[in-house]
């Protein structure tokens, strides 16, 4: 196989790492970016002096993220300072107490011990060994590969075997019940769920690995907040070879006879054609799609299936500094907890007593706020647009009921600069159904049932991002790359 010409359509974190890997291969790489900046939904906003995350808020499994600069040739090191962070959360509870995650697996067994009492910490030892044990197995098995069928799920048949002996397929609540008594920790170990669309008490055990992400491999935060991260992989993309056209849209995917074929190249909205051997698609899977290929038949997962629940994300620039007890991130559980699930995801309903995701970048790193001032993201989960809401009347009610409940909980309240994004954002930003988090893990929208990151109708294009395989999250999203940049060779042998 000789070198190939590839355009890949958005410069978000799967684009990106696909072009690392394209890149570092010796392809000839051509990055087409709508926006003027690479980062997709890792974007930046900026005002008077205070720069806010629009996506991602947290880093976990750096070692993939390593895995991305080394495939371009390049030491992260050189292009990124990650730090950890430490308390990972602070988790405080309807009943007043709070639970302090601390990064290394001793730090948290003696906070656990202090908390929770001794039982508990022994059970989290062992906790610990099985989220190792768990994602050791799943990782080659399971996630960092792609599908061509759902019976290369079963083979070779060992690892399914070992998946099912460990429990991997009972529910996922009950699994974290087996470990834990304390019901704080229970929530703590198994809230995790809803990274992948799901409720703790629906989601398989197999999502353990999503905590073990978060509580074993531990937090961290970029130098100059998240966006930096895709920043900084363009960098090194650019340094391997690849070119970067910003400010530019793509109209549709052009085909050798017109709708169909293989792919040629892509044209822009301008009109220009850019020629390729082969084209990789990072906007949201369905809207690419129905986009850039509406002649095709999108999978009938993407058009029929379930997809996750939406955020309501308040950013603000508050005066102040943050407070001495909060964390980086700070989650507060409402005292609804099942209830609050079946709001959610069962009846399409704002969550009763909701819980909420509170943190400071700032308190991390001061150059995200001016002096004596802070910078604050905060999440509430909603429903996607499926739902029931009512965005053009409950917009504001619900943005001044979450930031009361902000300024209750003691954080700053003085504000300054702020934006506000309800599901009816996401969608005008490319994101289906109005979700930044794609398609659910429900387990027939998982491996070699989510939809494939290649078309058997449109030879030499690929997909890359949450919508397809491996899935959601940061480290999923990564790897993503790495497997359209295996698919884009396939379709070149």
């Amino acid at each position: 196989m000789g070198t190939m010409r590839v355009v890949v359509v958005g410069a978000g974190l799967g684009g990106l790492s696909a072009a690392c890997h394209l890149a570092g291969r010796g392809h000839e790489v051509v990055v087409v970016e709508r926006a003027e900046v690479p980062g997709g939904r890792a974007g930046l906003l900026e005002s008077h002096g205070y720069r806010f995350d629009t996506g991602p808020s947290v880093m976990t499994m750096t070692g993939l993220l390593s895995d991305v600069f080394a495939a371009a040739g390049a030491d992260m090191t050189d292009h990124l300072t990650l730090s950890p962070v430490d308390p990972m959360y602070r988790a405080c509870f309807a009943d007043g107490s709070a639970i302090r995650v601390r990064h290394g697996r001793e730090p948290m067994t003696e906070e656990i011990r202090r908390e929770c009492g001794g039982r508990e910490a022994e059970a989290f030892g062992r906790f610990c060994d099985y989220l190792t044990d768990l994602y050791k197995l799943e990782l080659p098995n399971f996630i960092n590969r792609s599908f061509n069928s759902p019976l290369d799920l079963a083979w070779p048949l060992g690892p399914i075997i070992q998946l099912v002996r460990m429990g991997g397929f009972r529910k996922l609540n009950p699994v974290v019940e087996d470990y834990f008594s304390d019901q704080r920790l229970v929530k703590l170990f198994s809230f995790q769920a809803m990274y992948a669309g799901l409720s703790p008490f629906e989601a398989l055990a197999v999502y353990c690995v999503i905590t073990y992400m978060d509580t074993v491999e531990g937090v961290y935060f970029p130098a100059g907040g998240m966006h930096a991260i895709p920043r900084a992989l363009a960098a090194a993309a650019e340094k391997a070879g690849a070119t970067f056209r910003y400010g530019q849209a793509v109209e549709r995917v052009v085909r050798r006879a017109g709708t169909s074929g293989p792919v040629t190249g892509v044209r822009l909205e301008n009109g220009e054609v850019i020629k390729a051997d082969a084209v990789v698609l990072n906007p949201d899977l369905p809207v690419a799609y129905r986009g850039m290929v509406p002649e095709v038949d999108m999978p009938r997962t993407a058009r029929k299936g379930h997809y996750s629940p939406s955020a309501a994300v308040w950013l603000a620039g508050v005066k102040g500094p943050w407070p001495e007890d909060a964390a980086h991130h700070n989650i507060h559980f409402g005292a609804a907890w099942k209830g609050a699930f079946q709001a959610l995801l069962k009846d399409g309903t704002l969550m009763p007593d909701p819980s909420i995701l509170v943190s400071g970048p700032s308190s991390s790193d001061p150059s995200l706020a001016p002096e004596g001032s802070s910078s604050m993201y905060v999440l509430e989960p909603v429903p996607n647009l499926d739902g029931k809401v009512d965005w053009v009347y409950e917009r504001e009610r619900l943005k001044e009921s979450l930031t009361a409940r902000v300024a209750a909980l003691g954080y700053p309240s003085d504000v300054e600069v702020e934006y506000f994004f309800d599901p009816t954002d996401w969608e005008r930003q490319g994101m289906e159904r109005g979700t930044p988090f794609a398609l659910s893990h429900k387990f027939f929208q998982s491996g070699p049932f989510r939809p494939n990151n290649v078309s058997r109708k449109v030879p030499g294009l690929v997909f890359v991002g949450s919508g397809t395989v491996p899935g959601v999250g940061v480290p999923m999203v990564l790897l993503s790359g790495r497997l359209a940049a295996d698919r884009v060779e396939e379709a070149g042998r």
